[in-house]
């Protein structure tokens, strides 16, 4: 499923060695393939001929893709296959390690009502915060923050999506939330996905409420507390500049689009305005693909499972040929890394 294929495309891929129904029966375990096969497979899905052998209870339920198109089946389906393979590595290096996996940080308030309007779950938002002890200053990296709490987040190639949240179901593991966010995209609007996904986790909608609208409100109320907006810019403005939006972007971690936006929410500025700001925003090209804005920031990464890869390494938990696998690199790819001299780093010296 993550590689893309059907049985029968599998079997096309390794050159008709065995057929589909052959294939079918070594998912059910009702039959063994001969050692040719097991290679031929393996190189097929690019996989360690030990990891079609290895044990795996990993599946998702609650999954949520949040993209404008429909999806088709089979794509949903490749997607889920990769971060149920992702989970499959992440918990395993977790388990080798003797680390906590089976709990996250989820308030006893949540999930938090939004009864009649979106503009409810602003309360969510600042509840979430308080029990966290975040205060009100603003987020340096979301990434970090979600995976202290105990939420997977995964970087991943996603076509046309956003993101999705999904519950990770495990016999071994139990339950926890997994957040999958485009790897490729701007890091303001990674940031706001990851806490749009953060919404859905924390909110209960009623029926009559939209709940992406509820999940957007809270990500905006979450990065940008109204105190830190009335304290910057006022509580009423018939004006606001480019260079001022652009000031509060760097400040705030989130795109001037979003920031214009929440400035309505608060009442700070009114729909008219509003409505020219995204005029402008359309005429310089920032609402469409790539939705790139000046002054760009870097991409958020989660470099926990990196971390958590180098620490079994250098314990001796993992060996190189173990580690090169779970972070999809070539031992002497892995071994350039581990050895380069801080001079030589470019960005995230593990990382892909």
């Amino acid at each position: 499923m993550a590689a893309g294929y059907s049985q029968r495309g599998l079997a096309a891929r390794i050159g008709n060695q065995v057929t589909a129904q052959a294939i079918s029966k070594y998912e059910r375990d009702a039959s063994t393939p001969g050692s040719a096969v097991v290679s031929a497979l393996a190189d097929a899905l690019e996989v360690s001929e030990a990891y079609l052998f290895s044990f795996g209870d990993v599946a998702l339920e609650h999954v949520e893709f949040r993209t404008k198109r429909n999806l088709a089946a089979r794509e949903q389906a490749r997607i889920r296959g990769r971060v149920v393979h992702a989970m499959e590595r992440y918990l395993f290096v977790e388990e080798l390690l003797g680390l906590a996996t089976g709990s996250w940080d989820r308030p006893m308030e949540a999930p938090w009502p939004v009864e009649r309007r979106p503009s409810d779950a602003e309360g969510a938002a600042y509840g979430l915060r308080a029990l966290w002890g975040l205060g009100l200053d603003p987020i340096p990296s979301l990434s970090e923050l979600m995976e202290r709490r105990g939420v997977k987040l995964l970087y991943m190639d996603l076509p046309e999506i956003d993101g999705l949240t999904a519950i990770v179901q495990s016999n071994r593991w139990g339950s926890l939330p997994v957040v999958v966010v485009n790897k490729h995209h701007w890091g303001e609007r990674q940031r706001f996905t990851i806490a749009h996904e953060l919404g859905h986790m924390m909110l209960s909608t009623r029926p009559n409420v939209d709940s992406e609208a509820a999940a957007n409100y809270f990500a905006g109320a979450f990065l940008m507390p109204a105190e830190i907006l009335r304290a910057e810019i006022g509580r009423r403005r018939s004006s606001i500049g480019m260079w001022e939006l652009f000031n509060l972007k760097r400040l705030l971690g989130v795109s001037v689009q979003a920031l214009a936006r929440r400035c309505v929410d608060l009442g700070i500025i009114r729909q008219p305005l509003l409505k020219r700001l995204y005029s402008e925003f359309t005429r310089f090209g920032w609402r469409t693909p790539p939705f790139r804005e000046p002054f760009a920031m870097e991409r958020e990464q989660s470099g926990r499972f990196e971390r958590l890869c180098c620490r079994a390494l250098s314990q001796g938990a993992l060996s190189e040929a173990k580690a090169a696998e779970l972070l999809e690199l070539s031992v002497r790819e892995l071994d350039r890394r581990m050895e380069l001299s801080p001079d030589g780093w470019e960005g995230n010296p593990v990382s892909k």
